[in-house]
């Protein structure tokens, strides 16, 4: 009796992974040539790229992310062009002389006050109450130290700043006046003070654009590696429940078929994600939401790619195996889900903390981390990282991936014909 979840041998053929001189190798049948290597993996990586490429599935999601990234483009040039905040106030004719000077107050405190004058009172406070006006500023007592406002329930956090200023600037020229000087003249100079900054790190006015770059092309690198992923770990499902994979071993080795697989998964994922992200770089720089200079933004671009092929490459093969240890569609959750984390955690980390603090010790850490790197170097990347950080995390990226082609093949051959239950990773490991 055959134990479980394994494929015995026909009598006269070699057991899986002893095939004797003159027999058959493992998934090989009795005397039929196998095909050369480069051939075998072509072939798979061809047949791979025709079957998904044809799919209403891959067509659907690649207009998804295209229409998600420029919708997002769209909206934040509409809705973030200002980065203060604005509030629309109205002035009684007693009140007119403040207008220009709240205005100038709002826009050094980064509010942008908009005055709309009223007629009187009454109508005034009409407008607060529908909500036509965020305040009414109905005039200055006489001794200049108090400015009366009307407000619906409370004056908020940008009024407040800026008609306290103006209220300290009117009692400082009616201060000024009692001393007989010129209260214009004193405002004058005061609005020509400023601060002279030097900064020894060099000044990054683009900081905000850039970590939005960083944080997109983390996103996209994320969604691709999760939908690929699991494309990978689906399909080799998919051929050992069939038992198409038993077909396919019999002229091409284990191998060979994993190899062609991922490389033509991979091929479909990085012309998508090629696409989208030209796409959305084109709609930010036509909109002028992304204020950077092309050459960057392409670079960043470019450097999103490379980490994704090398994230593709790794995972891939962690899903390929995983994908070879059970023989349902239902069980594919339950062998994922260790790499399913293992993708989600950095990506978490980096856009929860790279916006508000771009230069954290536990991103900065992780992203040279391999696994963690694929996902938050891209979202580094557009901020400016280190050479020798670069370094480490390609080191660390490649040295797994090397590692990591022995051990997933070897769980692959020696699990892909092995039917029933799940199949233990110690097991797969061992040889059959």
């Amino acid at each position: 009796m055959s134990a479980p979840g394994r494929v015995e041998a026909a009598p006269g053929e070699a057991g899986p992974g002893k095939a004797a001189s003159g027999e058959a190798a493992p998934g090989e049948a009795p005397g039929e040539a196998m095909l050369p290597a480069r051939a075998a993996v072509r072939l798979v990586a061809g047949r791979e790229i025709i079957a998904r490429g044809r799919t209403k599935i891959f067509a659907v999601n690649t207009l998804v992310m295209v229409v998600g990234v420029v919708a997002l483009v769209v909206i934040l040039h509409f809705t973030g062009g200002s980065s203060g905040s604005s509030a629309t106030v109205g002035v009684t004719p007693a009140a007119a002389g403040l207008s220009r000077s709240l205005v100038g107050t709002g826009q050094a405190l980064g509010t942008e006050i908009t005055i709309r004058p009223v007629a009187d009172t009454a109508s005034g406070e009409a407008a607060v109450r529908d909500g036509d006006l965020d305040a009414l500023i109905i005039g200055s007592a006489g001794d200049g130290r108090r400015i009366d406002v009307v407000v619906h329930r409370d004056l908020g956090d940008d009024l407040l700043p800026a008609l306290t200023a103006l209220a300290r600037q009117t009692a400082l020229d009616t201060e000024i006046g009692r001393l007989g000087a010129d209260p214009v003249t004193v405002d004058d100079a005061v609005a020509r003070a400023g601060v002279s900054v030097t900064s020894l790190d060099g000044a990054r006015s683009d900081r905000t654009p850039r970590i939005v770059l960083g944080i997109v092309s983390g996103v996209l690198v994320y969604f691709s590696l999760v939908i690929y992923g699991q494309v990978v770990a689906t399909s080799v499902v998919e051929e050992k429940a069939s038992r198409i994979v038993e077909l396919l071993l019999s002229t091409i080795r284990p191998w060979q078929l994993m190899a062609g697989k991922i490389i033509g998964v991979g091929t479909m994922a990085i012309g998508q994600l090629a696409v989208v992200g030209a796409i959305g770089l084109a709609t930010a720089l036509g909109t002028g939401e992304l204020d950077l200079p092309a050459s960057l933004a392409l670079g960043a671009v470019a450097y999103a790619l490379l980490w994704f092929v090398l994230g593709f490459f790794t995972f891939a093969l962690l899903f390929a195996a995983a994908g070879a240890l059970v023989s349902r569609q239902e069980d594919i959750g339950s062998v994922s889900a260790p790499l399913m984390t293992a993708i989600i955690i950095p990506y978490v980390i980096g856009v929860s903390t790279l916006p508000g603090n771009p230069d954290g010790l536990l991103a900065k850490v992780l992203s040279m981390v391999p696994l963690c790197s694929v996902t938050l170097m891209p979202m580094r990347a557009a901020l400016g990282v280190p050479g020798w950080q670069v370094a480490i995390a390609l080191a660390g990226t490649l040295v797994t991936l090397g590692l990591l082609v022995a051990a997933t093949g070897r769980v692959y051959g020696n699990a892909v014909l092995r039917t029933g239950t799940r199949i233990r990773v110690g097991d797969a490991l061992r040889a059959a």
